[in-house]
């Protein structure tokens, strides 16, 4: 490779190294890094149809999240329920308690009463 030089300020060896260099930017054809086209198209074949598998696992998976969202939120109002019933029923049991408290006590004069009469 000749080239002209305006300048006589290079030196021999960058004479030498720039007759010798090799374009690194330049991708050399080697016959290992070659693929065929068919090679290529089936790798973008193979590209193609995973991502239309994890588009489906996807689709199948925002199904599943969505219905599990519906459960929590049905159990969530499951769980009030609960707890109304719950302190209704609690309401309920203390009255309860009162009541047969009271029953107990009206028994007990009642049959204290009985000798009396």
């Amino acid at each position: 490779m000749k080239r002209f030089t305006a300048n006589s300020m290079t030196t021999p060896e960058y004479d030498r190294w720039w007759g010798q260099r090799i374009n690194d930017n330049i991708p050399m054809s080697n016959q290992e890094n070659t693929h065929s086209v068919e090679e290529h198209l089936q790798w973008q074949e193979q590209l193609h149809r995973s991502q239309d598998q994890v588009k489906d696992k996807d689709y199948v998976m925002g199904a599943v999240v969505t219905q599990v969202r519906e459960v929590a939120d049905h159990l969530q109002t499951l769980v009030v329920q609960v707890d109304v019933l719950s302190l209704k029923y609690e309401s309920k049991s203390d009255r309860v308690r009162e009541l047969t408290w009271l029953l107990r006590k009206d028994k007990a004069l009642s049959i204290r009463a009985r000798p009396y009469m």
